[in-house]
């Protein structure tokens, strides 16, 4: 995790095929998972935010695409407290119907 400003929007933009500019979060870990970085666009400049644990692994959300995964702010807010996704059910009522 030695990336900074730089090299993180390199990765949004060159990797991920995204707009670093684009107002979303997008959220990096190293192979480890003890870690954390986080880069947004706040439409003035760039915020990168990290965090590491004293103890334990991140549980990385599994999906199809294991470069890019889409997480509601809940699923975001649980990730960074250390809960795993996997044990967590929304309500049947809880998610919005297309």
């Amino acid at each position: 995790m030695r990336k900074g400003f730089e090299g993180l929007h390199g990765l949004v933009r060159d990797h991920l095929g995204h707009d670093p500019l684009s107002g979303h979060l997008f959220l990096f870990t190293n192979r480890t998972r003890t870690r954390l970085k986080a880069l947004v666009w706040d439409g003035s400049g760039l915020w990168v935010c990290a965090k590491r644990l004293e103890k334990g692994r991140f549980r990385w959300p599994a999906g199809q695409n294991t470069r890019s995964v889409t997480m509601r702010a809940e699923e975001l807010a649980m990730l960074i407290n250390g809960l795993d996704l996997k044990q967590t059910k929304p309500r049947d009522w809880y998610r919005r119907s297309a």
